[in-house]
């Protein structure tokens, strides 16, 4: 298959561009494979299956119609043209409108020749999520008292992760597509830590958000909020009262109805490109890092009636330290804590939709035909994927370009990755079936952040790879152009360059929980002089980047989630990254 067609001039052609239909299947043991056509998805499964079939079951999703005038190149709603910055200089800073980020050509993998902007032609392009962390903030197994040892721990904003992700959705709707080449956006692809405790309420709010509709964004008491942020506890912000708490003490505001707003019914539109999705460590295990679902303890908690919202310093640096060392992995330790604080749990109302999800129930909520929006069907994931039990697969993006997105979270708990050896050999098999098609790489953990191969509890005898394996084995694809993944929080944009002139991209993106609260757009082009470039374009969320404390109207509370994102105490100020890390334009040579 040639790889110099481009979006405009390829059969299929950019008005209606397919981005997947069916799906298929391929054992990896028996080293059974095919290419990927453009009408195929494929994923691991303990057996061929007949690809023929699926794809006569499978409907064709398809991207919007190209726009009938030039849009490129475009700044508007991107951070080429403005960033939310601060507009006070102390104590609870205010946003508004901030100076845009300049793109930077980075050469260290390609030189940058004249003449390419009048010369290239656009293979692909797309969104990238990451990090949503939508959260049901009134779950009995949140980790909320850690901010007694760590401020950061619990954030003021969490109970509007719904109205930013909905935001956010608005956002790319209301994109004119790429940003460079105007070409029109394929799809969005979620990397991970798409809910925040592998709860069901937040998976069920993640898929609506993302597929379209109304629900409400509550759990318990239908009535009104049930958690930290009207306890009374000084430790956190108390909204809706006058409590003179921590953080009005360094000026978060008095907003009363806040709590109401929060919880109240809203309406995602839905994305209106096609969506996909990857799988990470918060959407896996319970809290981002217990490897099990069997303690019936935890279980139960989770859907129960009491809540734990205290603990001394000196308690919650033992428990944090305990998670950050991976010293509990299947939280063994978490269980007899709570189990030791129970007395001085609070009340709360009883709620089996907190319940935590299985992978299967994560996959087949995926493939829930009430969930499929724009589709594709499964948004990546197949039956082949629920009987074979995995979470990865790959799938066609343009004639020239495949997607795979892979599955890092180690089941045998932590929040670092890891990858198994069935999956790694997939992963090379699919590169060299597909050896004429450049290939983008999806994960949710980045290369340095998968240095945990605890086994997998259901293949305890599979060995599991660090993210310098996997850095080695895309390395040697001369295909390869881009490794994109999240789970950091941060922008990061790394060059790695194998010893025989072979090399890619990595592309980290910061988290929409804390701020800045970014997505980025990725544009694939050929600039015809061997050589390609890839695009990356920030974007924030559709809300309004000053606040008004009197709002507390849907979009309101989505400007509001940004400002107290930025207030949080103990939040990060570089999680941005540098320029170099933002908007971007990224040389390779021309495989």
């Amino acid at each position: 298959m040639s790889r110099t067609r481009s979006v405009a001039s390829s059969a299929l052609g950019v008005n209606r561009r397919t981005v997947l239909a069916a799906t298929a299947a391929v054992s990896v043991s028996a080293g059974i494979g095919y290419a990927l056509r453009p009408t195929d998805s494929q994923a691991a499964t303990g057996e061929a299956t007949n690809a023929t079939n699926a794809a006569a079951q499978a409907p064709v999703a398809e991207s919007r119609k190209a726009p009938a005038a030039p849009l490129a190149p475009y700044t508007k709603g991107t951070t080429l043209a403005t960033v939310a910055a601060p507009r006070t200089h102390s104590g609870y800073r205010r946003l508004g409108d901030g100076a845009g980020w300049k793109r930077v050509v980075r050469a260290d993998l390609a030189a940058a020749k004249s003449g390419r902007a009048g010369r290239r032609t656009a293979l692909a392009s797309f969104v990238q999520f990451t990090d949503l962390h939508l959260m049901d903030t009134q779950h009995p197994l949140r980790l909320e008292y850690l901010r007694s040892t760590d401020k950061h721990a619990w954030r003021p904003h969490e109970a509007l992760t719904v109205q930013g992700g909905i935001s956010l959705v608005e956002r790319v709707n209301a994109l004119r597509g790429a940003p460079v080449t105007g070409s029109p956006l394929h799809f969005v692809m979620t990397t991970g830590d798409n809910t925040d405790n592998n709860a069901k309420s937040e998976l069920e709010w993640f898929m609506k958000i993302m597929s379209g509709g109304r629900f409400t964004p509550n759990t318990g008491d239908p009535r009104h909020y049930e958690g930290v942020m009207n306890s009374g506890l000084k430790l956190y912000w108390q909204p809706d009262s006058t409590l003179r708490d921590g953080d009005k003490q360094v000026g978060f505001p008095h907003l009363k109805g806040f709590l109401a707003a929060a919880i109240r019914e809203v309406r995602s539109p839905g994305l209106n490109l096609p969506w996909y999705s990857t799988v990470g460590n918060h959407d896996a295990l319970p809290l981002g890092c217990f490897g099990s679902h069997a303690d019936p303890y935890l279980t139960e908690l989770a859907i129960g009636g009491k809540k734990l919202m205290t603990a001394t310093a000196a308690e919650a640096k033992k428990l944090q330290n305990s998670i950050r060392d991976a010293k509990d992995p299947k939280g063994t330790g978490y269980r007899d804590f709570l189990k030791a604080h129970a007395r001085s749990a609070r009340s709360i109302t009883p709620d089996e939709k907190r319940a935590p999800y299985t992978s299967a129930e994560y996959l087949k909520a995926h493939l829930d035909p009430a969930y499929q929006g724009l589709g594709p069907v499964g948004h990546g994931y197949s039956s082949a994927n629920v009987d074979a039990g995995t979470q990865y697969y790959a799938f066609r993006i343009a004639d020239d370009v495949i997607g795979i997105s892979l599955d890092t979270t180690d089941a045998g708990g932590h929040y670092e990755g890891s990858i198994g050896a069935t999956q790694l050999r997939w992963l090379d098999k699919t590169l060299r079936d597909n050896k004429d098609s450049y290939a983008v790489i999806f994960s949710h953990h980045t290369s340095k952040t998968m240095d945990n191969t605890r086994p997998d509890p259901a293949h305890p005898t599979e060995r599991r790879y660090e993210g310098n394996a996997v850095v080695a084995l895309l390395g040697s694809h001369s295909n390869v152009l881009a490794w994109v993944n999240g789970h950091i929080h941060r922008n990061v944009i790394t060059p790695h360059a194998a010893p025989d002139g072979r090399s890619f991209w990595e592309i980290s993106t910061a988290s929409h929980v804390d701020y800045p609260q970014l997505a980025r757009v990725i544009e694939l082009v050929d600039n015809k002089d061997g050589t390609l470039s890839l695009f990356t374009t920030l974007i924030e969320s559709a809300a309004p980047h000053r606040t008004d404390f009197s709002d507390l109207t849907q979009t309101g509370l989505g400007a509001l989630y940004r400002e107290l994102s930025y207030n949080a105490p103990g939040s990060s100020t570089v999680l941005g990254g540098d320029a170099k890390d933002r908007n971007t334009e990224l040389l390779l040579k021309k495989g």
